[in-house]
């Protein structure tokens, strides 16, 4: 293999590293970004506690 062949091969496995870099920096920011949403809708759904502290401890059943 000649020296240009050489340097064709490199620059292209250096394109395809780029590449690969560049699609798991989009998929970890959107992870992180989906992380911070689902943080934010379970802060915003949490129930309020119960006024009285035994309400809704127990469950009557009839069989």
């Amino acid at each position: 293999m000649d020296v240009a062949a050489a340097s064709v091969v490199m620059a292209n496995q250096q394109v395809r590293a780029d590449a690969s870099l560049a699609v798991m920096k989009n998929a970890k920011n959107t992870a992180e970004q989906q992380g911070q949403q689902l943080i934010e809708m379970l802060n915003q759904s949490q129930v309020p506690s119960a006024s009285h502290p035994t309400l809704g401890k127990a469950v009557d059943i009839k069989l």
